[in-house]
């Protein structure tokens, strides 16, 4: 069912800064997200998060960074992966499966709501494909919660990382509900929209520990 499940991996995403990249670092995060969407507060410039990665990549090689495109062409995908570091890219809008072949396993799709299809989506590697609420307008961090229901059916096919509206009260329960591969935080770790809060931060990360080892 999910043999895959070791340690439930965590991505704090929307980091703008070197603080709290290392904040959430020392909280335990597994995986660091930057936003590419210029439309989001938490968007980030492609040099800044090259500076940023050149310090994380030297001094914490095993934290996976992420790139956060919402319909991006695949050569601005390409650019911002190799300009910045990045291991992976999360695509974040309405973007084709062709496209993920073209990234060439370096990408993963979420999906905004329970996906009707995930036929050529979902790819072999973990994470298959990351699970986010379904807002009208709104391409992730809306704060809103996705449905538990239904990514815990799909947990028990692929390894997918859970989004939409996650914090520290609520995501033991979402752990223990839906069993994913992996969480996904932004807002729900904010002071302010955009500004990471280190207490946040590791309160999130014990909430699953605590959660997938009862």
């Amino acid at each position: 069912m999910t043999g895959w499940r070791f340690m439930t991996k965590i991505k704090i995403c929307g980091i703008k800064t070197l603080k709290d990249a290392l904040a959430a670092i020392n909280a335990g995060a597994d995986y660091l997200g930057f936003n590419f969407y210029p439309k989001s507060v938490r968007f980030v410039e492609k040099q800044a998060c090259a500076e940023i990665a050149t310090v994380l990549k030297k001094e914490y090689p095993n934290i996976k960074l992420v790139g956060v495109f919402v319909n991006s062409s695949v050569e601005d995908v390409k650019d911002i992966l190799d300009t910045c570091s990045l291991d992976l890219a999360q695509l974040h809008g309405d973007e084709t499966s062709e496209m993920l072949n073209q990234l060439a396993g370096k990408s993963f799709k979420a999906f905004r709501g329970i996906p009707e299809n995930i036929n050529g989506y979902a790819r072999s590697e973990s994470p298959a494909f990351l699970l986010d609420a379904s807002v009208k307008g709104i391409y992730g961090g809306s704060g809103v919660a996705a449905d538990w229901n239904g990514a815990a059916e799909l947990a028990k096919k692929y390894p997918l990382l859970l989004a939409g509206g996650l914090t520290p009260e609520n995501v033991g329960e979402a752990v223990g509900r839906v069993k994913p591969w992996g969480v996904d935080v932004a807002s729900g770790v904010e002071s302010a929209p955009g500004e990471k809060d280190a207490e946040k931060m590791s309160a999130f990360v014990r909430a699953v520990r605590v959660a997938e080892s009862q």
